[in-house]
C-alpha cells in the first residue's frame, strides 16, 4: 500500500509539474505576442523608451498596464522579482511610500507597506497595506510573480500587482506590469474629493485628442490617477534592476536618484517635489526601515 501510495503521489506530482510548465508555457507564447503586436509602439513614441501604457476602468475597479523592454537581461529581472527584500527595495521608491517590511520566503512571503503623506512621517501615521507576494512561474523562459492586497485605505479593496516577463534575443527583457484595485462607496468619495481639489489638474499618459494647436490632450480622473501610479512601479523597478550594478555601498543612492530623475522625464505626470527633498525623503524613510528591521 506504501509503494502505491508513493507511485501515485510521484505521478500526482508529475502532473502538477506538467501542468505548471504549459501554464507558463501558455503565458509566455501570450506575452510574446503581446510584444509583436506592440513593436510598432514601443519603436515610435513619445517616451524615449521602449514603453506602451494602457488603462481601464470598469464598474468599481481601476487598471493600469505598462508594457516595456528592460535594458536587463531576463535572469535578472526573474531573481530581482521574485525575492521579498527587492521587491521592498522597489516599493519604497515612490515618493508616497513610507515603509516596507518584508517577512516569509520566496514561495510565501508578505509584504508590510504603509502609504503616506509627500512629507516626512511618522509609520504610525500612515495607511497600511498587506501584500501576499505570491510566485506564479519561474521558468527559463518565463516568469510571473503577484503582490496581492485585499483590503486597502479609504475603503479600497482588491490591491493587485502583476509582474510577467521573459527574455528577449537580444539579452534584453520584455515585461508587462499590472497594477489595479477596487473601491467602494468611501474609496469612490475620496476619489472624487482628491480629483476636485489637488488632483483636478494632474494627467496620465494616454493621449485622448489633440488641442486647437495641434498639442496632445491627456487622460485624466480616474484613469490618469491609475497610469501615473503603474508608471511609478515600473520606473521603480527599472532602476532597481539599474542599481544592482554599482558596489553595494552605492547601489540605493544611485536608485533614488535614478527613480528621482527617470520621473522628471515625464515632469507634466509625475512630478511631485524637487530634487533634494526627495532624495532627502528617501534615504531617511530607507534608514528607518532598516532600523525597524535590524
Amino acid at each position: 500500500m506504501r509503494t502505491l501510495a508513493k507511485t501515485l503521489a510521484g505521478v500526482a506530482a508529475g502532473c502538477m509539474l506538467a501542468l505548471v510548465s504549459l501554464h507558463a508555457s501558455a503565458d509566455a507564447g501570450s506575452l510574446r505576442a503581446k510584444h509583436a503586436e506592440l513593436k510598432e509602439q514601443l519603436r515610435s513614441n513619445s517616451y524615449g523608451r521602449a514603453l506602451y501604457i494602457d488603462s481601464t476602468e470598469s464598474g468599481d475597479s481601476l487598471t493600469g498596464d505598462v508594457y516595456a523592454v528592460l535594458d536587463h537581461p531576463f535572469d535578472a529581472v526573474r531573481a530581482a522579482l521574485k525575492d521579498p527584500d527587492d521587491w521592498c527595495e522597489i516599493m519604497i521608491l515612490p515618493f508616497n511610500t513610507k515603509y516596507c517590511h518584508a517577512s516569509g520566503t520566496a514561495s510565501g512571503a508578505n509584504l508590510d507597506v504603509r502609504i503616506g503623506r509627500k512629507v516626512d512621517q511618522p509609520v504610525q501615521d500612515a495607511y497600511r497595506i498587506n501584500f501576499a507576494l505570491r510566485p506564479v512561474a519561474a521558468t527559463s523562459d518565463y516568469f510571473e510573480s503577484r503582490l496581492l492586497a485585499p483590503v486597502g485605505p479609504i475603503g479600497t479593496k482588491d490591491y493587485r500587482i502583476a509582474v510577467e516577463a521573459v527574455p528577449l534575443d537580444s539579452g534584453k527583457t520584455f515585461m508587462h506590469l499590472r497594477y489595479s484595485y477596487g473601491y467602494g462607496f468611501a474609496g469612490k468619495l475620496a476619489m472624487q474629493g482628491y480629483l476636485s481639489t489637488v488632483g483636478a489638474s494632474k494627467i496620465g499618459f494616454t493621449v485622448t485628442g489633440r488641442d486647437a494647436s495641434g498639442q496632445p490632450v491627456y487622460i485624466g480622473g480616474t484613469r490618469g490617477a491609475i497610469e501615473r501610479n503603474a508608471m511609478r512601479y515600473y520606473l521603480a523597478i527599472d532602476s532597481h534592476l539599474a542599481a544592482m550594478s554599482a558596489p553595494a555601498d552605492q547601489r540605493l543612492d544611485k536608485k533614488i536618484v535614478g527613480w528621482f530623475n527617470a520621473t522628471e522625464r515625464y515632469a507634466r505626470q509625475l512630478h511631485e517635489m524637487d530634487r533634494a527633498t526627495y532624495v532627502a525623503l528617501k534615504r531617511g524613510e530607507h534608514e528607518r526601515q532598516q532600523a525597524a528591521i535590524n
